[in-house]
């Protein structure tokens, strides 16, 4: 399949008076043409940034990157000579619905008038046009096309999150970053929303990077995964191998701290301790201090990502060793 989003080898790093975070840290990974990927992994793991990264949306004041490329259909993303051709691609060819509907809609202009934004910057359509798809957008997400003449504040978090969904749908995206996006909605409209997400990637038009703490809805959604901590991809392949075949510890604590309603078990397995500090990282595997076969060479040596299978690539010494398990 032909790639439409590459990045390769990226680092970021956030500069503070305090500290310098590394936030990401030689992050790796693609997708093709109307292929789904999720990105899974603890709050921390710089998904978001990952997110900003592909938009060129990370703040500039205290954003370094030492090294990296992102590159969206033969644009390279980062290169400043760029900037006039990214702008014109946010929104239009790549959209992204943020994690937080609170920040992500101005609270002076009407929902309907933020919508319709997005058609008169991308589509050339004039106020009253804009404005009648906007209304459209709003009742494919489930809310009346009144509401247009409403503020955000007059909304709650979940319709809130819906009217974000909303813009970033409207000009049909080759590629749609979605960042928690169903976090703040109820079941049902979480069952319409995903469902409108797979339609729109099944039609063959749209990529899709599902950002989630939800391992159910990567299943359902996406072809591939990867499963992200301090700042690198650890482990990447397709849904089902990863699931089935998890290489790495990390991947299986994942998965063993789901519920299983085959199993019976008075508690979870939760992974045992906390991720490391992004502005103190260790020395060797970043993973090591939580790891229950951690060995000497952990502690010394970042391990490289290797090939298992086809596709399925993992970051760890001893991978066929815990290559038996899963869900």
């Amino acid at each position: 399949m032909e790639k439409l989003l590459e990045i390769k080898d990226l680092y970021v790093e956030y500069h503070t008076l305090e500290n310098k975070v590394k936030a990401l840290n030689g992050v790796n990974f693609s997708v093709a043409k109307g292929e789904a990927m999720g990105l899974v992994g603890e709050t921390g793991a710089g998904k978001t940034t990952t997110a900003l990264s592909i938009l060129n949306l990370l703040p500039p004041r205290v954003t370094f990157i030492p090294k990296g490329s992102v590159n969206f259909d033969g644009v390279e993303i980062l290169d400043k000579k760029n900037e006039k051709t990214v702008q014109k691609l946010r929104g239009d060819r790549i959209a992204m619905v943020f994690q937080n509907p609170l920040t992500a809609l101005n609270p002076v202009f009407t929902i309907g008038e933020q919508v319709a934004m997005v058609f008169r910057r991308h589509r050339g359509m004039d106020k009253h046009q804009a404005m009648d798809e906007a209304r459209k957008m709003l009742e494919l997400v489930g809310i009346p096309g009144n509401r247009v003449v409403d503020y955000p504040h007059q909304f709650s978090g979940g319709m809130r999150q819906r009217v974000g969904i909303a813009a970033a749908l409207a000009c049909d995206p080759s590629l749609l970053i979605a960042d928690e996006p169903t976090t703040a909605l109820d079941v049902t409209i979480q069952a319409q929303v995903l469902e409108l997400m797979k339609k729109l990637q099944e039609s063959g038009n749209t990529s899709l990077i599902m950002i989630t703490h939800n391992l159910g809805i990567v299943n359902e959604l996406c072809e591939k995964v990867a499963v992200m901590y301090a700042g690198r991809i650890i482990e990447y392949g397709k849904v089902r191998e990863v699931f089935e075949h998890p290489a790495h510890p990390y991947t299986k604590g994942l998965l063993g701290s789901l519920p299983d309603i085959k199993k019976k078990t008075s508690r979870l397995t939760p992974i045992p301790g906390f991720m490391s500090n992004p502005s103190n990282l260790p020395a060797g595997c970043k993973f090591a201090a939580r790891c229950p076969h951690c060995a000497d060479i952990c502690l010394a040596q970042d391990p490289e990502s290797r090939e298992l299978t086809d596709g399925h690539t993992v970051a760890c010494h001893f991978p066929n060793d815990y290559g038996k398990g899963g869900i």
